[in-house]
């Protein structure tokens, strides 16, 4: 039964393709992401021109969240800027800049400070934190989800940085304008300038000489 019903709806498709040009189908989808944008622009502290997000994206805190002009975000954006967790408050901001792109299911969270510059692309499945579950290094008793939330220190993403597939950032961590993070990589230090990294942990594979 599941399979005619499968081969049902699969032959609608097919009928509907000769209908309604694919072409037809992508300025369809294009008009439900303005129409969605628009919607979800509001709810940011602030936003630039020429902003589009591609549903669904979760948000916490989007008060505490800045973005700039020529921003895109496809789906499955989460951003996580937490002002309260287990009665204790923080003041967090999220702050990205001018020409970001976001791919798909890609997670920000934030207690303390994110920071994105301008022209950064972010592949796919991309996390990004400022924060742990409780004090990692001298206490990880009892359930992580009641432990309190710590912040060792801010993430900082300078201008023109690529970061790769499945790259993981972890708090207190300051990347140098110009860098290349590569795919899977966990970054727990910061780097300087044109730096080209990658591996868990990650680790400078070479500094670029843009002169060259």
């Amino acid at each position: 039964m599941k399979k005619i019903i499968k081969e049902t709806f699969a032959y609608v498709g097919r009928i509907l393709s000769f209908i309604y040009p694919y072409t037809l189908y992508r300025k369809y989808i294009k008009v439900k992401n303005l129409i969605f944008s628009g919607y979800i622009k509001g709810q940011f502290k602030s936003v630039g021109s020429n902003f589009s997000i591609q549903p669904a994206i979760y948000l916490t805190g989007s008060k505490h969240i800045t973005i700039g002009h020529n921003f895109t975000a496809l789906p499955g954006l989460w951003l996580d800027a937490y002002d309260n967790y287990m009665d204790e408050t923080f003041r967090p901001e999220i702050i990205i800049g001018d020409n970001v792109i976001f791919n798909i299911n890609c997670h920000i969270g934030c207690i303390n400070s994110v920071k994105i510059g301008n022209n950064v692309l972010v592949a796919s499945k991309v996390y990004i934190t400022d924060h742990y579950h409780g004090d990692t290094i001298n206490n990880c008793s009892g359930s992580p989800v009641l432990r309190p939330l710590i912040s060792k220190g801010p993430v900082y993403i300078a201008d023109n940085v690529w970061i790769g597939e499945s790259v993981v950032i972890l708090p207190n961590v300051t990347i140098g304008k110009n860098s290349i993070i590569g795919a899977n990589s966990v970054v727990t230090k910061s780097f300087p300038a044109n730096s080209v990294i990658a591996g868990i942990p990650a680790k400078l594979i070479k500094i670029i000489n843009n002169n060259e």
